[in-house]
Order: C-alpha cells, then structure tokens, then sequence
C-alpha cells in the first residue's frame, strides 16, 4: 500500500527548515474569547517522543491514518479517542474546554459554534500558509472549514479545521432493472433521468428508494436544487452571507421537482417513515432502480450488488456537466490548549498525502488529494471518476443542515410535508428561511 521512496521524501519534508509565522493559541474560558499566546510554527516533526490525543466520532479512516502517520513518525505517538457521534456533540465543547483537552478533534459545525468564538480551537491559517494547503486540499473543503470569529459565517475568516476525507452525494442505479425498463443509457440530463423515473414505474417497478424518515430526503432536494439553482446564491446562503437567501427561483423549482416526483409515485408510499438504512437496504435488494445518498453507501452495494451496481451524478439540464454535487469532510481541529500544536498540524498536512489519499479511499471516503492514483475499477471507479472533476473544479457544495443550527429540524420534517402534501413549496422554504433568519439576522 505504501511506497517506500515517497515515505522518505515525507520524513525529508518533515525536517524542513522552521517558519516563524505565528498563530494564536487560546488558554481558557468558554463563553468569552481566550487570551492569546504566540505560538512559533514550523513544519519540522522533532525527533523527541511526543504524544497527542485525538478526539473523533465514528470515523472508518480515523485509526488507520494514525497509524500509518505514527509509522512515518516512530517518535510520535497518537491515541485515538473514539466517542459515538450523538455523544461527541453533546460533550465536545466540555471535553475541549478541560485541562485535560484533546490535541486534535474531529470537527462538527454545530459544535465548534461554540468552540470559536471561546477561543478553544486554533486558527489554523499560518500552518495552511506554511504548508501550502491552499494547493494541496481542494477549495471548497477549505471555504466551508472558515469561519468569522463569532461562528455565524463560514468562507470566512480564520481556518479552524483541515479535511481529512470527502464524501460526494449521487445516484446509484440497478443496471439490471434499467435494461428491463428499457433503459439504455445512463441519464446525462435531468430529463433523461425524468422519463427513466418514468419507464420504470411504467414497467411496474419503484423508481427510486427514499429515506425520508432521516436526511435522505433533503439529501434528494440538495442534489436537485444543486442542477436547477444559483450555486454562488446557494453557497452565501448557507455561509451565512448577509442577504442569504433561499426563497429563490431554483430552489422553487427543485422543491416543486420532488413534489411532482412524489406525485407521479416514483418513491415508495412508505418513504417518510423509511430510516436511510431501511432505503440503502430496499435498493440493494433490487426494491428500485434508482437510490440518491453518499459514497459512504458504496462498500455495501458492492458487496450485495456485485457488478449491477453503478454511479452518477444528479444530471443537470443541460448535456453540459455542471460538476457540482453535494458533499462534506471529515475534519480535524487543534485544541488552542495543545502542547505539541506543530505535530498536530503536521498530521494533518499527512491527510493530504498520496498514501493517506488511499487510507481515505479504502475507509468508504474520497481523498482530499484529488490527484492521487487510486486504481479504482467498477463501482468505485464510477464514483471516483465523477468526483475528480467536482472536487477540481470546486465544486462540492455544503449540505444546506449547516446553514443554521436549527435547520435540519426544519429540512427532514418539511420533506415530508411536501411529499405527502401537507406542505406547499412556499411554506417550505419560507420555513428554512425563517431558520436562517433566526441564526444571521434577517
């Protein structure tokens, strides 16, 4: 798995001549911005037994990256704190703000609203500078990481996390449901796509499997309001860009898109009470032809659906990729209270390498180093080479959860509304609005 000459030329790098950019470390409090220290950064790992924590949530890669970076550095030692995910957001602000805080965290945006503006995370600006991760991570893994010093706007400000593995948001199809269907191609416009919804439920079958009881639903709205809507006015949006707005033309459409698609039957009558599982589970069975979730879904359709099995992204209108599609990172914070912050960085500087690229991959992620030579063939290999060019182009956009602390309490619910008709597109989106209002100012 790993190649031997690029572990050398890493430890070379590592030994690097020291910067003197300076960056802020907090030294307490919770509610009020910390006191500041300078910290010296450099991008040299000593040679001195040095030990971190790492805070994290149900992470596959999480590990096995700590290991192959310890392998790297032997003098570094790196223990995993794994926390399940419910109880990671519900401790994480207690757990940082302790004496005994973390060196490195797992970030989550709902959590590190709080963790900002207390100064209990680093600004991770100067080790981006000296590493040059602006070059090595794509931008928008990097956009939706930055925040102002409040927490209220991301794309913004200071860096306050790395990625250390993406997902993409698409669509699965059963190829052999298709070919009965009539189905010869795979769609390359979102009509094409309407008029094979179309000729599976007319061959009798269910179009598409549908998790509404959880984020599947909203993930299927995202995907379409991300080829029927203004990307920039979705993205300032969710950044939380005075002005934002969602009550707009495209997200019209989209909305009114998945209601026509729930009226013409192409998702199961019993979509709003289906967990995502159960969905995943009903396509994998051949239960539809069609599934729309994340790559995280791939080992297990491989597994069940061998080579009938395949993957694109939500087509746009035109014949003309937009290569946009909806995604996130698993991230990683350093703790402002971090004796060792440069060792930190340095294993985060890791996550954008060739062998941390596969590590990511095998775990059910997509690289951040978009570059990097998978070998992936069949499903993953659709999957990958879909993302390549999203990921290059800038184009992974943020799930619309993040736009305010309250919203997915509005988005899974209001789905529902829609697909059983109890609510219009208006009030649907006048309700995430008036969310957004709640958290940025109207």
């Amino acid at each position: 798995m790993t190649a031997p000459g690029r572990w050398q030329a890493l430890v070379a790098l590592g030994t690097a001549a020291t910067l003197t950019l300076t960056a802020c470390a907090g030294t307490g409090g919770t509610s009020a911005p910390a006191t500041t220290k300078k910290v010296d950064v450099s991008t040299t790992v000593p040679s001195d037994p040095v030990t971190l924590t790492l805070a994290y949530s149900n992470d596959p890669p999480t590990k096995t990256l700590v290991d192959a970076f310890t392998k790297l550095h032997p003098n570094v030692t790196i223990k995993p704190q794994m926390t399940p995910f419910n109880d990671y957001v519900k401790s994480i602000k207690l757990s940082m703000s302790s004496d005994s805080a973390p060196d490195i965290a797992q970030y989550n945006p709902g959590a590190m609203n709080s963790l900002v503006p207390a100064g209990l995370i680093l600004d991770l600006g100067p080790w981006a500078k000296a590493y040059g991760w602006d070059g090595k991570f794509p931008p928008s893994s990097l956009e939706v990481l930055s925040s102002d010093k409040a927490a209220k706007r991301f794309g913004t400000g200071g860096l306050y996390a790395a990625p250390g593995a993406l997902s993409v948001v698409g669509v699965y199809y059963n190829k052999e449901i298709l070919s009965k269907a009539g189905v010869a191609d795979v769609p390359k416009t979102l009509g094409e796509f309407e008029a094979a919804l179309a000729k599976v439920k007319g061959a009798g079958q269910t179009p598409l499997s549908l998790g509404a009881l959880q984020v599947g639903g909203f993930h299927l709205w995202n995907a379409l309001l991300n080829v029927t809507g203004d990307v920039k006015a979705y993205r300032s949006w969710v950044y939380g860009e005075p002005g934002g707005t969602i009550e707009n033309p495209g997200a019209q459409k989209a909305t009114k898109i998945l209601m026509d698609w729930a009226d013409k039957g192409y998702f199961p009558p019993s979509a709003n009470a289906t967990a995502d599982a159960d969905a995943l589970a009903n396509f994998s069975k051949g239960k539809s032809a069609f599934l729309v979730t994340g790559n995280w879904a791939a080992s297990t359709l491989e597994t069940e659906m061998k080579e009938n099995v395949g993957f694109f992204l939500m087509p746009s209108e035109s014949t003309t990729p937009l290569n946009v599609a909806s995604g996130a990172s698993v991230a990683y914070a350093i703790s402002a209270k971090s004796k060792n912050p440069n060792v930190a960085a340095a294993f985060l500087d890791f996550l954008s390498s060739p062998e941390a690229a596969k590590i990511e991959f095998d775990g059910g992620f997509m690289p951040v180093n978009t570059k990097a030579e998978l070998g992936a063939t069949g499903l993953r290999g659709d999957i990958a080479k879909a993302f390549t060019p999203v990921a290059q182009n800038n184009g992974i956009v943020p799930f619309p959860d993040y736009a305010s602390p309250g919203m997915i309490d509005k988005l899974t619910p209001g789905v529902q509304g829609l697909i059983s008709k109890k609510m219009t597109a208006d009030d649907f989106l006048r309700s995430l609005q008036e969310s957004w209002d709640g958290h940025h100012g109207s």
